[in-house]
């Protein structure tokens, strides 16, 4: 029997369609499904910004997906003919929540895949239990680089690049265009997440602003909401770029907080994965801010039939244009169905098992509406993909868009393979390729 839990979060959003997915619909046999385990957040304050927008477009996606409506080379029907079942989960509760709430998607649920996560640190904890479970799990967003450059795992795969690419991009896009930095402050969440794309930053500070001086690091609480004595003192000792990685509802409070008091007049501020929080804050976002967005999407996206379709289609479905968060929910999903479609190619169209997907995955590369991605670094278990920065600015009808946009190539900006993130940024970033 399914948890409470599981069973409640699935009739809170059946009206948004996880019903279509269910086994009320007769088109396919049984074992013409392949059963995925959904975790994002429902609810929360990271469900705004991240996981709504995630499970938006992955419910889409897997609604086209099954009506084989996606364009070439995602056209065919489902996965391998398959239809595609989803069971949607709330990513709410904290890691040990979640470990257990996998534990009942694997041996309750039955999943042939799971599909999730937006927290590092739920991250962190769900990963040795997929490989302890053998259990095929794609990590669809999180961002702390320690997954896999502190740990090895056979059955865990992230089809997004972690967080290094966030911040030595950004210091690109800094030099770029031209900012004169003599002196730099940030502010980040006191979690795995803040800490490690702090110190990435300032890692890359030193390699391409070596002579910049730290003056100010400020860790408030995640989920803090109040950031006055922070502000305070950024606004005390002026530097010349304020850093932050804070995200969600923390972003949205900082960026109002901050607005009345001139700090985006005082400093160039510059968030490195910042995307997210434009469309909630409309008018409210300031303008000059550097933005990131964890990879090439939104705005920054390739201009491409498949982003095309993408950008076009969820924009008209959610009256919204797509930021990071759907963008990487959809390329694990796509890397998903080729990762199914090679493996049934390779076993005689059967539906892989756990090893045979998880043979299929290592290495493997796909399009997607973000470009390409590459499961290049960690051995065959880590994407790496290209990314871009932009800056707020008023488009003619006065809405907060992004525009002076670099792209960078993704081995300009994510580790080579064998390093880890820091010792790559500290040896002055061996083998980039940014030209």
């Amino acid at each position: 029997m399914k948890s409470n839990r599981l069973l409640g979060i699935l009739a809170g959003v059946s009206l948004a369609g996880v019903a279509a997915f269910g086994t009320s619909t007769v088109a396919y046999a049984q074992e013409d499904t392949f059963k995925i385990g959904v975790v994002t957040f429902l609810s929360g304050q990271a469900a705004q910004s991240f996981g709504v927008p995630a499970w938006n477009g992955g419910k889409m996606l897997v609604e086209k997906l099954n009506a084989g409506e996606v364009p070439a080379p995602y056209n065919t029907k489902g996965f391998g003919g398959m239809k595609i079942e989803a069971v949607v989960l709330d990513e709410a509760g904290g890691a040990s929540t979640q470990v257990q709430e996998f534990r009942n998607l694997v041996q309750r649920e039955e999943v042939d895949a799971v599909v999730g996560y937006v927290s590092s640190g739920d991250c962190l904890a769900i990963a040795p239990v997929a490989d302890e479970l053998k259990q095929f799990t794609i990590l669809y967003d999180c961002g702390t680089p320690r997954i896999f450059e502190d740990g090895d795992y056979e059955y865990v795969f992230r089809t997004a690049a972690h967080a290094t690419q966030d911040n030595v991009g950004l210091v690109h896009y800094l030099k770029a265009k031209d900012v004169d930095v003599s002196s730099y402050s940030g502010i980040n969440q006191d979690y795995a997440w803040g800490h490690d794309s702090w110190a990435d930053f300032q890692a890359a500070m030193g390699q391409i602003y070596p002579d910049a001086k730290v003056e100010a690091e400020l860790f408030p609480a995640f989920g803090a909401g109040q950031y006055g004595t922070e502000v305070s003192a950024l606004m005390q000792k002026p530097v010349d770029v304020v850093h932050s990685s804070l995200w969600g509802g923390d972003l949205q409070a900082l960026t109002l907080q901050a607005l009345p008091r001139g700090l985006y007049q005082q400093s160039q501020v510059v968030y490195s994965a910042g995307d997210h929080v434009m469309p909630p804050l409309g008018a409210n976002m300031p303008e000059g801010v550097i933005v990131g967005a964890r990879g090439a999407y939104g705005f920054m996206a390739p201009d491409t039939e498949l982003n095309k379709w993408w950008f076009d289609n969820y924009s008209e479905t959610f009256d919204v244009f797509p930021v990071q968060a759907p963008y990487r929910m959809a390329q694990a999903l796509l890397g998903l169905k080729t990762a199914v479609e090679k493996a049934m190619a390779e076993n005689g169209g059967k539906k892989p098992t756990d090893e045979e997907l998880a043979a299929a995955m290592k290495g493997l590369s796909w399009e997607s509406p973000g470009g390409e991605i590459e499961m290049a670094i960690s051995n065959g278990h880590q994407a790496i993909q290209p990314i871009g920065f932009g800056t707020t600015m008023k488009d003619d009808n006065g809405n907060i868009i992004l525009g002076d946009i670099i792209r960078f190539k993704a081995r300009c900006v994510n580790p080579k393979d064998g390093m880890k993130s820091t010792e790559w940024i500290s040896a002055g970033f061996p083998d980039a390729d940014c030209d």
